[in-house]
């Protein structure tokens, strides 16, 4: 058979038709096995953890931190709360953590209270916070456990917080106050991992302590000073700045001399006076 210039027409033969449907067939499987990757990777438990974080995020967040956590206004062109696309994971760990987050209401700082959250929901919320943009994850517990430190890392720890932190929070951890309203919390109460947190990601006025300022180790040390704080004995048996007896005792003497002198004080309103010129006999 003759095409229409005369030249010959190639029929297909069985050979072509088999290699076209084994091709076919290598295709199919090869979709049939990367697709359904893909889709159990969508629905796996990450991606069902942070629907749950922004499901949470809407219904408790979103009021301050927008919708889609980019920051929100009061109504009045006044920032309610600011942006969280990249503080990442160990942030929203912390605030929520430490029952910081959600605040009932503005002001200066916001304080320390229970957890409103589990701590199910804590990673939901930081995996989607986390989701938005790269930032400083949650630690692992080995960053932060001082379970097996020595002695002279607890003593390098006292000196890295006696030249960083007694400013603020004071050489006994016991916090301060700060300009404007605003205070260092007492680190008497706070974990380690909160305490890693708060250098990682430095929340309110805290400054940032990123590994490239402060080393990992140099953390973890300064954290089992802390701890090692949390666990003794106040010297002299009462805090007044953890400096013994000598604190108390200097107490002790001002009260007891303020206290003497106002006994001093009310004996000597109750002796009667004798006017001026008079005799006792009254002549």
């Amino acid at each position: 058979m003759r095409g229409a210039r005369g030249r010959p027409m190639r029929r297909r033969g069985p050979g072509n038709l088999a290699v076209l449907a084994v091709a076919l067939v290598v295709v199919g499987l090869v979709y049939a096995v990367l697709v359904p990757g893909s889709a159990t990777g969508a629905d796996g438990p990450q991606s069902q953890q942070i629907e749950e974080g922004r499901r949470l995020f809407a219904v408790g967040c979103s009021s301050c931190h927008g919708l889609n956590a980019e920051g929100g206004t009061n109504g009045e062109g006044h920032a309610a709360g600011p942006s969280l696309i990249g503080v990442g994971a160990a942030a929203v760990d912390f605030q929520v953590g430490t029952g910081r987050m959600p605040a009932a209401q503005p002001g200066a700082q916001v304080p320390q209270k229970p957890p409103a959250y589990s701590e199910e929901e804590i990673a939901a919320l930081a995996a989607y916070v986390a989701s938005l943009a790269p930032g400083p994850a949650v630690p692992p517990s080995e960053s932060y456990d001082v379970s097996k430190v020595t002695q002279e890392e607890i003593v390098r720890g006292g000196e890295l917080f006696r030249t960083n932190c007694t400013a603020c929070h004071n050489f006994a951890g016991r916090g301060g106050a700060l300009p404007h309203g605003r205070y260092a919390p007492s680190l008497m109460d706070s974990s380690p991992r909160h305490m890693y947190q708060a250098m990682l990601t430095g929340p309110q006025q805290m400054p940032v302590f990123s590994d490239a300022v402060l080393l990992p180790e140099d953390k973890r040390a300064v954290i089992a000073y802390i701890v090692a704080l949390q666990e003794s004995e106040d010297p002299g048996g009462l805090p007044l700045g953890r400096l013994g007896p000598v604190s108390e005792g200097l107490w002790g003497w001002l009260a007891g001399i303020g206290l003497l002198v106002l006994v001093a004080v009310w004996i000597g309103a109750k002796v009667p006076r004798t006017g001026r010129g008079r005799s006792p006999r009254g002549e």
